[in-house]
C-alpha cells in the first residue's frame, strides 16, 4: 500500500489522487453492497436478525443499545461532524470545476455518505450474530465483546475466502485514499507554507515541486514504519487525532466560511481552547468519542463568543475615545 501511493503521488500529484480516489470510491461502493447482502443473507432476512440479536441481549435491538444515547452521540457527532474540520477532506475542494460540479457533488456525495455509513453502521450491529466467545475468542474478553476486534474477526473467520479479498480491496482503497490526503496536505504544510513561506520565499516552481515529492516519499516512509509497530499505538493515536484534529478546526473552519463576522482571535481562541479540552478530557480518561466530541462543541461555542466580545471590546473602546 505505502509503496503504491508512494508512485502515484509522487508520478502525478494532486490529479493522478483525485483520478484514483474516483475508483477507489468505486470499489468502497461495492464492497459495502456485497457485504451488506452478504449479512443479510447469512442473517436468513432482516426479521431474523432482529429476532435473533434479541434473544441474544434484548438490548441489541433497542432504538439506543449499549452502551446508551450519550456514547452512541459521541460516536456519531465524532465521525459524522469532525471531517467538516478535516484539512485532508477539505482540500479536496480544489478538485471543483465549476457550481455544476458543486450541485452535482453535494448529491452525490451525500448519497455515498448514507450508503458507506449507513451500511457500516448496520453491518456493525449485527456482528454479534455471528460472532460468540466459543467461535471467535479473538472478539471477547472475559465474556464481554471488544468492539475494535469485532468487524477484523468478522472478515477474518466468518466471511468467505473469496469475499474476504473484495473487503480487504474496500479497506485498502479506504487506507490509501486517506492515507494520499494525508500525505498530500502534509507535504504541502511543510513544503508551501513552511519552506516557501518562512525559509526560501523565491524558490522556482520546480524546486517546490521537487521537494513535494521528497516530503511525500518521506511521510509514506514514517507512516509504513508505524504500521510495522505495534498495532496499539496506531490505534492510539488515530483514536486521539481524529477528536483533536476537530477540536482545532471545527470553530474556525464553520463559522469562518459561514458567517461575515468571526474573528482571528476567535478562530485562535476556539482552536487552542478546543484541543486543550479535548486532550485534558482524554488524559483524564475520558474515551476518544467523548473527548473528542465535547472538545468539538467548545471549539464551535468559543469562537463566536470571543468573535462577539472582542467586537464589542473593540467598539466600547473607540466610542470611549
Amino acid at each position: 500500500m505505502g509503496g503504491f501511493t508512494s508512485l502515484y503521488m509522487v508520478m502525478g500529484g494532486y490529479k493522478s489522487m483525485a483520478m484514483i480516489d474516483v475508483l477507489f470510491g468505486m470499489i468502497m461502493i461495492v464492497g459495502v453492497c456485497i457485504l451488506l447482502w452478504f449479512t443479510i443473507h447469512e442473517g436468513d432476512g432482516i426479521s431474523q436478525i432482529t429476532a435473533k440479536l434479541s434473544a441474544i441481549n434484548p438490548q441489541l435491538t433497542e432504538a439506543v443499545g449499549p452502551p446508551g444515547l450519550w456514547k452512541l452521540f459521541c460516536l456519531v457527532f465524532l465521525t459524522s461532524v469532525a471531517p467538516f474540520g478535516m484539512p485532508q477532506l477539505v482540500q479536496k475542494f480544489y478538485a471543483i470545476k465549476d457550481k455544476r460540479a458543486v450541485r452535482i457533488g453535494t448529491v452525490a456525495s451525500t448519497c455515498l455518505a448514507i450508503l458507506i455509513g449507513g451500511i457500516a453502521y448496520f453491518v456493525g450491529a449485527t456482528t454479534r450474530l455471528f460472532l460468540s466467545p466459543e467461535t471467535t475468542p479473538g472478539a471477547f474478553k472475559d465474556g464481554k465483546p471488544m468492539f475494535d476486534n469485532l468487524m477484523p474477526e468478522l472478515l477474518a473467520n466468518v466471511v468467505p475466502e473469496s469475499l474476504s479479498v473484495l473487503m480487504l480491496l474496500l479497506v485498502l482503497s479506504a487506507s490509501m485514499s486517506t492515507l494520499a490526503a494525508l500525505v498530500l496536505i502534509s507535504s504541502s504544510a511543510v513544503v508551501k507554507d513552511g519552506y516557501a513561506g518562512f525559509v526560501n520565499k523565491d524558490a522556482s516552481d520546480r524546486r517546490l515541486t521537487l521537494l513535494m515529492r521528497c516530503a511525500s516519499v518521506l511521510f509514506i516512509v514514517v507512516s509504513v514504519v508505524l504500521a510495522a509497530g505495534k498495532f496499539e499505538t496506531i490505534v492510539a493515536i488515530l483514536s486521539i487525532s481524529w477528536g483533536a484534529i476537530g477540536s482545532v478546526f471545527l470553530g474556525p473552519f464553520i463559522w469562518g466560511l459561514f458567517t461575515n463576522w468571526a474573528t482571528r482571535l476567535g478562530a485562535i481562541a476556539s482552536a487552542i481552547i478546543g484541543l486543550a479540552t479535548c486532550l485534558t478530557l482524554y488524559v483524564m480518561g475520558f474515551s476518544s468519542p467523548e473527548a473528542g466530541t465535547i472538545g468539538m462543541i467548545v471549539s464551535l461555542v468559543v469562537n463566536p463568543l470571543v468573535s462577539l466580545l472582542g467586537k464589542r471590546s473593540t467598539a466600547s473602546i473607540a466610542m470611549g475615545r
